[in-house]
């Protein structure tokens, strides 16, 4: 009947060396958001979003304002 909100843990990356991505696929419409090394180009990927919610829960955790897309 009531439900509670989730308490979002924050968390952090390393700002200077890394920037966040969502990796979006054009076949099926996967959507994957983590981390990009700016130097290396390696991804380190964090969650599977399947809602804008997830997306959202990402954005607070991170204190992220902007996610850059790669197909």
């Amino acid at each position: 009947m009531f439900k509670r909100k989730k308490q979002i843990q924050k968390a952090s990356y390393d700002k200077e060396n890394q920037i966040p991505v969502m990796k979006c696929s054009i076949c099926n419409g996967e959507r994957v958001v983590g981390f990009k090394d700016i130097h290396t180009g390696k991804f380190e990927e964090v969650m599977f979003v399947r809602t804008d919610s997830d997306l959202e829960e990402f954005r607070m955790k991170y204190g992220v304002e902007t996610i850059g897309k790669e197909y």
